[in-house]
């Protein structure tokens, strides 16, 4: 219940932080942490503190400028610890955590009467092992067990050379000194995922409290802190990771949670890619080979384990059977995908060829065989969890085992890597084997031929086109509250698309707060006189290159937008080599350095022009003078190729709906919304955006768009 204390608090600690930082407050930040203090508020619980009532979640549009941190942050957490609960902090960019971990929740302990405590959480794959380390340090392995593990090169490599040898030394040296907290994101420089692999481990490798290194483990010791902590800033995979397990497996339980989702148009996307999945016929096949090779290294390195002993001596018949089954698979799916192998191998074909079953509908054959498949892999699943198990127990010391714990380190990597292999194989041919039911929303399924330049393979793939009924499933309706957060969480003006999509309850409270940019006086939306028909792909791209040489502002900094890589290429190439030497293109230099260099040229007035694609259109933070002129070179509509928007598409279709408009132009709006964020990034910025698509003032879905953007004052020249 929002108590007059509670609300006391939050004003409090809002005015003592405006106050101490010399800020004004701002209109729409008040609505925000008004909305979010009164959704928060109104949660009624039992006597064990749990939730008891409905209208938990609130949805927040806030631009930039708005304040959105600090609105959320204050409004929450003297909730939270009234009521006992802990806030999660979940973003999608690591530029986000930072800004959360090194500025925000240091600058709200420093300014606000109010006291927390707060920590950074991260997946265990982030962390060093150093049961790991020292395996590698040590060369412990036997040579029969390291010419056995040597063969799953994708896993670890055949050997250390002296220059890693002497870089796992070093980490062992600064993590033991305490000069290094042990995390891969604070080590003094980038390293190679192969290197990183090798010293790093996943909660299905992780032996938990039975690793001898247990007490000074960097992981868990980071998951100490988060015990203490009233704010946990993670990312939507690891949050996503947390639930799918059940939750409150490195995150707190989700009933003694209020999530706070920053970047929340994100989620819906985050949690189908989460729940997707891919199988590859020949790799698999190499690794199946491979495991039906080592089992005689296998037998004599842990043959004094029966149990163990047991289950290697059946792997043969089931191995024997796969190899069988997914050959015959490999030679049907041929036949029934009839890719052009020859244009593929020879380079012709610049894209992935794709092969999607309509409406997800899969021929019955492939049924069969899936159905096969998933129960042959369920046989080896069961064989290998045993496996596990016992060399999991042999680690701990009350277990009377009869291998070694030297050697259950060595080989509990290894059987965790297949075991976790097979249960992704066995969960995805689960799902091809189920048809598809009527009525019910499908599944995407496809099959994609991939050029792996020794030899050709085939990845079976599947993902769900919605995660509206994961997310309410598994988030909205076990966790105690939680607001999304976003300067584009409404499409057209409306907040269908995301309480669609991310199957946001229907008693969510959704509100969109005013920016505090002056719009009118400080941006200008032209659609100048070089704007035409996208479709009309030549005479678009010469447009482009004209505008660019007549109408920017060499000495001013600039952005122009494109939708496909290929024609930004084709303008960099008409350009005048003067014009084009001075352009900084996005894949010929990482996204620091290239801004970097973009600043420097700004700082020194030279101007600077950017050429970027679609990740250039949100997240980029130039402000002042070094953004004037955004170009958005068409309305960034996406491309009608992806299996799994197919698939969605003719679902709405199928239930009667135009999939053009309700997703399409949708999506379309809302990046369109956040290339023009791009523009101004204060109150005190000033600029142009100039829209080179025609069809925003031809088409019927032009004057949408345009609504649903900023109220800039409008340019129309063609």
């Amino acid at each position: 219940m929002l108590t007059d204390a509670i609300k006391s608090e939050i004003q409090s600690s809002y005015s003592t932080f405006l106050k101490s930082r010399n800020l004004r407050s701002r209109h729409g930040q008040r609505l925000m942490v008004a909305q979010i203090a009164r959704t928060l508020g109104q949660i009624t619980t039992d006597a064990d503190g749990l939730r008891i009532s409905g209208s938990h979640v609130c949805a927040v549009e806030a631009g930039t400028g708005t304040g959105k941190t600090l609105a959320y942050l204050v409004a929450s957490l003297p909730i939270a610890k009234a009521l006992n609960k802990r806030i999660v902090v979940s973003t999608a960019t690591v530029a986000l955590q930072e800004q959360l971990i090194f500025k925000d929740l240091p600058d709200l302990q420093t300014h606000a009467n109010i006291q927390f405590k707060y920590a950074l959480a991260k997946g265990r794959s982030r962390y060093l092992c150093l049961s790991r380390l020292e395996q590698n340090l040590e060369g412990a392995n036997s040579d029969q067990a390291q010419t056995t593990l040597s063969l799953f090169e994708e896993y670890l490599q055949n050997s250390n050379s002296a220059e890693t040898v002497a870089l796992y030394q070093t980490m062992a040296q600064h993590y033991l000194s305490g000069r290094w907290q042990g995390d891969r994101d604070s080590w003094h420089d980038s390293l190679e995922d192969p290197i990183w692999r090798r010293v790093t481990t996943d909660h299905q490798q992780c032996t938990n409290r039975r690793c001898s290194n247990f007490v000074q483990c960097a992981f868990f010791k980071a998951r100490n802190e988060l015990d203490g902590a009233d704010i946990i800033v993670a990312n939507h995979d690891l949050v996503l990771a947390d639930l799918s397990l059940g939750g409150g497996i490195v995150l707190p339980k989700p009933e003694d949670t209020i999530y706070i989702f920053d970047e929340g148009h994100h989620l819906p996307d985050k949690a189908i890619s989460h729940f997707a999945g891919s199988f590859r016929i020949n790799a698999s096949l190499q690794w199946l080979r491979l495991l039906k090779k080592s089992l005689t290294d296998l037998n004599t390195e842990l043959g004094r384990d029966d149990l163990i002993t047991r289950q290697l001596n059946q792997l043969p018949e089931i191995l024997n059977g796969l190899e069988i089954e997914l050959a015959e698979c490999y030679r049907s799916l041929h036949e029934l995908t009839q890719f052009n192998i020859d244009d593929d191998v020879n380079g012709k074909s610049l894209d992935r060829p794709i092969h999607r079953f309509e409406q997800g509908i899969v021929p019955e054959s492939l049924i069969t065989q899936a159905l096969n498949l998933k129960i042959s892999f369920a046989a080896l699943c069961q064989k290998l969890e045993i496996i596990v198990k016992q060399l999991k127990d042999a680690l701990d010391p009350d277990t009377n085992s009869p291998i070694g714990k030297t050697e259950a380190e060595q080989w509990l990597p290894l059987a965790t890597l297949l075991h976790g292999r097979a249960v992704s194989a066995w969960e995805l041919w689960g799902v091809y084997a189920q048809p598809q039911a009527d009525n019910a929303m499908p599944i995407a399924r496809w099959i994609s031929l991939l050029n792996q330049q020794v030899d050709l393979d085939l990845e079976v793939a599947c993902s769900p086109i919605s995660a509206a009924g994961t997310l309410a499933q598994k988030l909205w309706q076990p966790c105690f509250g939680a607001v999304l957060s976003s300067a584009t969480l409404t499409a057209l003006g409306s907040f269908d698309r995301i309480k669609t999509r991310a199957g946001l309850p229907d008693d969510s409270a959704c509100l969109v707060v005013p920016s505090p940019f002056d719009f009118q006086n400080n941006g200008i939306l032209e659609i100048p006189s070089q704007a035409c028909d996208p479709t009309q792909t030549d005479l678009h791209t010469k447009q482009i290159v004209s505008f660019i040489k007549t109408e920017l502002n060499q000495k001013s900094g600039t952005l122009v937008l494109f939708s496909s890589r290929k024609q930004m290429k084709e303008v960099l190439e008409r350009l005048p080599e003067k014009l084009s030497s001075n352009i900084l293109v996005q894949d010929e230099l990482t996204k620091q350095v290239l801004l970097e260099r973009h600043k420097q040229r700004c700082d020194k007035k030279q101007g600077s022009i950017i050429f970027g694609l679609a990740s250039f259109a949100e997240g980029i933070d130039l402000p002042g003078q070094y953004l004037e002129h955004v170009v958005i070179t068409r309305i960034p509509f996406s491309v009608p190729d992806d299996p799994v928007e197919k698939t969605l598409s003719e679902w709405i279709e199928l239930k009667g709906g135009n999939p053009f408009f309700q997703i399409t132009v949708p999506d379309a709006s809302i990046r369109l919304v956040q290339a023009a964020g791009r523009l101004l990034r204060t109150e005190q910025d000033k600029g142009k955006i100039s829209l080179l698509d025609r069809r925003i003032i031809t088409k019927r879905y032009g004057k949408q768009l345009l609504d649903s953007l900023p109220p800039f004052k409008r340019s129309i020249l063609t």
